[in-house]
This record gives structure tokens, C-alpha cells and sequence, in this order.
């Protein structure tokens, strides 16, 4: 922010909620943000992320291109509340419940596959982004609380969530992205692994030969929920060994104090 040169007036603030649109579009509806969300998110699994534009949503809306930027401050700010949007249908349909922190976080881990993959255009728009907003936070929230319950000291804990959450949004990007694709080119993936890789010699490719009607039956499936349970599997070992190792570093620490 540069220095106001004299006699410059200073600029009136406009507080966020008088940038908003009160009265009622050419549709005869009054805008909301969340209007303007689920608006954009169903433009965009529609047309994808290159039909999303603030001309075309105003039209969507039956408002002025400029209506937009009321609300949010730029495209990339609506792609970051596209972003809180799915995290947010997410956590609709999920709750911690009395089952333990690892069932809890495989079905939410699930849930925020599921939700992304009902919308693949705006989960390969969004996954990579961090928008910093309620939702996100709150799911960022839950994670945490759920291992630190649990017992995992703040630095694992920590460990296990980067992993968990990346994990979850790497594999809706690659699993969306094939969604996403011209039907004839997904269609033409899926079918390769019983076209070629069925059909190599033992001789060049023994490991292929030997496992290719097991690939065939797999691969055109998402790995997300096996290594999902992977990873709880390995959060859930390594608790179980911090868990043995406190009561020995206790009575260790006993014995020391005693001599």
C-alpha cells in the first residue's frame, strides 16, 4: 500500500455486508454467496473449469458480471470457495461417533473421496488449493481432534493428518481426472489392461504375464480405499508401540528417581 499524496481524501470502507446485493436479480431472486457457490459448482461440472468465467455466471444468475466481485474478490477466490464447498458436503454426512478414531477417519477419508468424485471437474480444479476457510478448517479440526483423542503425541499426530489429508486429495485428483476424460479415451484406458497387458509373453514379462487377469480385475478401480486402510492400519501400529513404550519409560523413570 503506497503513501496518500495531500489532499488526497481517504477512501469510504465498505463493510462486506453492504457489498452485497440486496435487490432481487432479473430472475427475481436476491443473491447469496452460497448461491453464487452452488451456481458455479454445478457450472463447472457442466462445462468444466474453462467454462467458468464471471460473464457466464452473472448470466447463470441473472445479474451483472460485476455482481460478482461483490461477494468474492476474484475468480480465484470463488475457486477456493468451490474448494470449502466440497469439504463441506463432506462433513454434512459425517460425524465422530463411539466407534474409535480409526473408523471415524476411514469413513471420512471415504466421504471426502466420495464427494469429490460426484464432482471431478471441480475436484481437479480445486484439490491441490488451500483455502483457509470454515470448512476447511473444520475438517482440518475434526482430523486432529480424532488423533490427538486417540493418543498420538502433537508431532505424530501431525505427521499422520499431512499424510491422511494428502493422501485423500491425491487420490480424488487422479481418480476425478480420469472422469474427466473423452469418454472414447477412458473407455480405451480401461480396456487396455485386458487388450496388452493380457496378452504378453512370459518370456519378456514374466511378472505381467504371471498377474495380468489380477490387474485386469483391479486396476480399473480406485487403490483409495486400500491405501486408506494402509495408512490407518500403520497410524494404528504405531500407537499401539507408543502405547508399550510409555508404561516402561514410566517405570524406568521410577527406578532412576529411586536410587
Amino acid at each position: 500500500m503506497g503513501p496518500r499524496r495531500c489532499g488526497e481524501l481517504p477512501k469510504t470502507v465498505v463493510t462486506e455486508a453492504e457489498r452485497r446485493r440486496r435487490r432481487p436479480t432479473k430472475q427475481g431472486v436476491v443473491l447469496s454467496e452460497a448461491m453464487i457457490v452452488e451456481t458455479a459448482l454445478r457450472m463447472v461440472r457442466e462445462h468444466g473449469a474453462a467454462g467458468l468465467s464471471a460473464r457466464r455466471l452473472g448470466l447463470a444468475l441473472g445479474a451483472d458480471a460485476s455482481t460478482i466481485y461483490r461477494y468474492f474478490r476474484n475468480m480465484d477466490d470463488l475457486t477456493l470457495a468451490l474448494a470449502d464447498e466440497l469439504m463441506r458436503l463432506a462433513l454434512t454426512r459425517w460425524q465422530p461417533s463411539n466407534d474409535g478414531w480409526r473408523e471415524d477417519l476411514h469413513r471420512l477419508g471415504l466421504r471426502i473421496h466420495e464427494v469429490y468424485l460426484a464432482h471431478p471437474q471441480a475436484a481437479v480444479l480445486t484439490a491441490s488449493r488451500v483455502s483457509g476457510r470454515a470448512n476447511e478448517l473444520a475438517g482440518d479440526e475434526a482430523i486432529l481432534a480424532a488423533l490427538r483423542g486417540a493418543g498420538f503425541p502433537d508431532v505424530v499426530a501431525v505427521r499422520i493428518y499431512h499424510v491422511f489429508i494428502d493422501q485423500v486429495l491425491a487420490f480424488a485428483a487422479l481418480d476425478a481426472a480420469a472422469l474427466v476424460l473423452p469418454v472414447p479415451a477412458l473407455e480405451s484406458d480401461q480396456r487396455m489392461w485386458r487388450a496388452t497387458y493380457a496378452h504378453l509373453p512370459e518370456s519378456t514379462h514374466p511378472n505381467l504375464s504371471a498377474t495380468a487377469n489380477l490387474l485386469a480385475e483391479r486396476m480399473n478401480d480406485s487403490a483409495y480405499p486400500a491405501a486408506l486402510g494402509m495408512v490407518l492400519d500403520s497410524a494404528a501400529s504405531e500407537l499401539a508401540k507408543l502405547s508399550r513404550a510409555r508404561p516402561a519409560r514410566a517405570a524406568s523413570g521410577s527406578r532412576a528417581r529411586r536410587r
